[in-house]
């Protein structure tokens, strides 16, 4: 562990004290929490407990998510992981998109979002009828946020690589709830990462506070009149916390603090730490890894207080995609007969060979750089439709008609997720129609493979496969 600088330190010592500050430090020696969390747009918690071979510990801030040993279960290697029934997530990060209370239907932006946890929960909770718009500035980063919400079967969003600026024109006064988890000097992952300790210097939080100011000041462009907004950091400095809580009230009088649900080891913010005359701040929250079994986190939730004659309700008029017309080939049409799931073929969309399936709702977006819009359902190839892995991600057992289940236990999952041909037996084989075949792993998708002749070719994405 590097030594910590000393302007650090002492700001440190003079928020927590001395004694408690010793604690702190003593904190940094320990191992760290590992944490997962499931995916209930796959599975229910109580299912998955059924079939996790790991003994897990709930995290008690956040619903779904649960502590297990790194050392008896390596989470990144299992098949339930590919397949997207949970998400390796630190602890103390499950807790901001736990306390945003989205609901079904609800317009969401996550507008730092890379490399995807929090959009992650935040899908499992808008529903068919909801959108999320997962934005990050950085393009490299926005790929590998890409991956993980396919993973865990997106269709309902909206994937941008954008600036605040351009995102608060594009969609203004049109988000129900907004997750911005900023930017900062990262304090609250020394434990995790020495690296961040080395780069640490005392000029860092007035840095990050000036980026921190310049998103707040376009979300606020973006929030719904009586939408919600959850700011959250990974560090511990007031100048990034309570005083970016006491600029972003500043920017519309209308917003206001509200409380979410405290849990043992959590600690109020307060106004002497940042010098900041901020009501309710102590309805704000810091968790400091000597408190929680966790790293540190500030967390806050704030609310733009709705009108009295409910103009609030609407929102603004962002325009909706409309799907070019689109002539879907015989090819397609036959693969779409199979699926066990109902498309309404108007929100078919082919861009050049490869062919998304546009949810209604989806905003227009126009200008800005789009990563992805739908679902992208696979790609139109000469005399043949090649299905795509996000599509298989999105499906359930039964819902293509001609599938293989393996046991988790199966050798031939791992030689499938490493991009291996595999073997059907003759009794596997035997009802099995030639062709594309969607691989499962106790019930549930991991990806396509192509049949023939009791072979399957495999189709899993080479980005995707287990090293």
């Amino acid at each position: 562990m590097a030594v910590l600088p000393k302007a650090f330190a002492d700001n440190m010592i003079k928020m927590l004290g001395e004694e408690e500050f010793e604690l702190y430090k003593a904190s940094l020696q320990k191992g760290l929490r590992h944490a997962l969390r499931v995916n209930t747009k796959k599975i229910s918690v109580d299912e998955f407990l059924k079939i996790c071979p790991a003994e897990l510990t709930p995290v008690p801030w956040c619903k779904n998510g649960f502590y297990y040993d790194e050392e008896s279960f390596q989470a990144s290697k299992h098949p339930y992981y590919y397949a997207g029934l949970y998400y390796l997530q630190e602890p103390s990060a499950m807790l901001p998109a736990s306390v945003l209370p989205v609901e079904e239907g609800d317009k969401v932006l996550d507008i730092c979002a890379a490399p995807g946890g929090k959009s992650t929960e935040l899908l499992q909770h808008i529903g068919k009828n909801g959108y999320l718009v997962s934005n990050d500035i950085s393009a490299s980063r926005a790929k590998a946020l890409l991956k993980n919400l396919e993973v865990f079967g997106a269709e309902n969003l909206l994937i941008t690589c954008e600036s605040p600026d351009r995102l608060s024109a594009a969609f203004p006064e049109y988000f129900d709830k907004i997750l911005i988890d900023a930017p900062c000097s990262g304090e609250g992952m020394f434990r995790k990462s020495s690296a961040m300790i080395s780069s640490w210097n005392e000029d860092r939080p007035k840095e990050f506070s000036d980026i921190q100011k310049s998103i707040l000041r376009e979300v606020v462009k973006a929030l719904k009149p009586g939408g919600t907004i959850l700011y959250s950091t990974c560090t511990f400095n007031s100048l990034e916390d309570e005083k970016s809580v006491e600029y972003l009230l500043s920017l519309d009088e209308r917003l206001k603090i509200i409380p979410f649900d405290v849990y043992p080891g959590f600690v109020p913010g307060n106004n002497a730490w940042g010098e900041t005359n901020v009501a309710d701040i102590d309805k704000t929250m810091h968790l400091f890894p000597h408190k929680v079994e966790g790293e540190g986190h500030y967390v806050s939730l704030i609310r733009s207080v709705p009108s009295d004659d409910g103009s609030e309700s609407a929102h603004s008029h962002v325009p909706v995609h409309s799907t070019k017309r689109t002539k879907l080939s015989s090819e397609i049409q036959e693969f779409v007969k199979h699926i066990n799931k109902k498309y309404n073929t108007d929100r078919f969309e082919l861009l050049g060979d490869r062919l998304f399936y546009i949810p209604d709702g989806c905003p227009e977006a126009s200008g800005l750089r789009i990563l992805r819009r739908g679902l992208l359902f696979g790609e139109q190839k000469k005399n043949r439709f090649e299905p795509s892995q996000a599509l298989a991600m999105t499906l359930r057992c039964d819902d293509f008609d001609n599938v293989i289940c393996l046991d988790k236990d199966d050798i031939r999952v791992i030689k499938y997720l490493r991009g291996e041909t595999i073997e059907l037996s003759e009794n596997e084989a035997a009802d099995k129609r030639e062709g594309y075949i969607l691989i499962c792993v106790n019930n549930y998708p991991l990806g396509w493979g192509k049949l023939s002749k009791g072979l399957i070719k495999n189709k899993y994405l080479p980005g995707w496969r287990m090293m």
